[in-house]
């Protein structure tokens, strides 16, 4: 068994299978580029997430579905049939969550560089939660209620920069000063105002539930020890917000944890994390009803291929390419936006079959940087055969674009 393989992907002599049927069954009937999803697969993530928390507190436990990663509807529905939550990043995403069934009180809208036409839209939505990432939001927030929503008593949370962050890639860390590259980070409120926020939306008229915090994205398990970090410096800045007056409803700790992209990645230790978020919480003394946490990828991921289709195949320079029709900003644009971001590809008709040789996985945008993988051990692909580009659930169609006016792929779930 190779070790990607889970209840959506299996390899039968040779050939790779999408649940029961042969991925190049799918490729067939309805072309390519084509993302395929599992259903199964990702409801099993949501339950092995849902199985590590069981038993370890006595408070609820939200999960909330970062939506951001894949926004498909019926992958939304398989989430609103599991009792999940949403965490929305925008109005538009606010909707979608509304018109796949979740009730507003399901959803945390979390924004930034938020408009008053944003706050206009959720403000209009009984009942959903309001993460505020900056202290001077809350006087665009005043003025919009105050013009359109005179009374209502709003529910809002915050959202701190703890000073920890991490993440796979510079561009993914939203926690901390500066990124790894010397980017500030533009999330969050600092440390130091975290009181002054509670107290200033209080005294305008809104109300303060809960605490959030997101340090980054794509943990793997040497980030363990920052993580739980920054779970301690959450637990004991609740602790100090209770104190001044500020009961929590809940504590909201992010997302983060990832699937495993990559054979020598060792996965973040989610269960591991679990129990210490939950003892840590039972250890203070918070009395807070809900812990909430936020995840995306770990969801969706693993739980979706895209299948491409080899044109021809180049050489150039010693380069060995296999030129697909597909590119990756208007499919998958991960590879060509983060460095480290691998995923693994194989070919649908011979996934281990003959002598294996570095072959280059190449889009057709014009961009030097439209490349699925580069030297992935691959048997020589041939024109007309069908690739799979595994754990591409998340960030594929929800970040592509329509860059040299190419199409988006369409989507199925089985």
């Amino acid at each position: 068994m190779l070790w990607w393989e889970n209840r959506f992907l299996s390899v039968r002599g040779q050939k790779l299978y999408l649940g029961e049927t042969a991925a190049s069954a799918f490729a067939e009937k309805y072309g390519t580029p084509l993302f395929v999803y599992s259903r199964a697969q990702i409801l099993a993530n949501y339950q092995k997430l849902r199985a590590a928390f069981a038993g370890q507190t006595d408070a609820e436990v939200r999960i909330c579905y970062a939506m951001k990663a894949n926004f498909h509807r019926r992958i939304l529905k398989i989430f609103k049939a599991a009792d999940a939550s949403i965490d929305a990043g925008s109005p538009g995403e606010v909707r979608a969550a509304l018109d796949a069934g979740f009730p507003p009180e399901k959803v945390l809208f979390t924004g930034t560089s938020v408009s008053a036409d944003d706050l206009r839209k959720v403000f209009a939505v009984d009942g959903l939660t309001v993460n505020i990432d900056a202290i001077e939001q809350l006087e665009v927030m005043k003025n919009v209620r105050d013009r359109w929503f005179k009374n209502k008593k709003i529910r809002v949370s915050i959202r701190w920069n703890p000073g920890i962050g991490r993440g796979f890639n510079p561009k993914v860390i939203t926690a901390g000063k500066q990124s790894a590259d010397g980017t500030p980070i533009k999330f969050g409120i600092e440390e130091a105002k975290v009181l002054a926020a509670f107290e200033k939306a209080s005294a305008s008229g809104f109300n303060p539930v809960g605490l959030h915090q997101h340090l980054g994205s794509g943990w793997v398990k040497e980030d363990f020890p920052m993580v739980v970090g920054a779970v301690d410096k959450m637990v004991l800045k609740s602790a100090e917000l209770q104190r001044k007056g500020f009961p929590l409803e809940f504590l909201d700790f992010g997302g983060g944890f990832g699937p495993r992209y990559i054979k020598e990645q060792k996965p973040f230790p989610v269960e591991q994390y679990a129990r210490y978020i939950c003892r840590q919480v039972r250890r203070s003394s918070l009395k807070i009803q809900a812990v909430v946490v936020e995840p995306g990828k770990f969801l969706v991921a693993d739980g979706g291929a895209l299948l491409v289709r080899v044109e021809y195949v180049k050489e150039s320079y010693g380069n060995l390419f296999a030129c697909v029709n597909g590119g990756t900003f208007n499919t998958l644009p991960r590879p060509a936006i983060y460095a480290r971001a691998f995923h693994e590809i194989v070919n649908c008709s011979r996934v281990n079959g003959g002598r294996k040789v570095p072959v280059t996985v190449a889009g057709n945008l014009c961009e030097t940087g439209d490349v699925f993988g580069k030297e992935i051990m691959m048997p020589v692909p041939k024109p007309g055969d069908i690739l799979a580009i595994l754990c591409a659930g998340a960030y594929g169609r929800s970040m592509a674009s329509n860059f040299n006016l190419r199409p988006i792929p369409r989507e199925i779930i089985i």
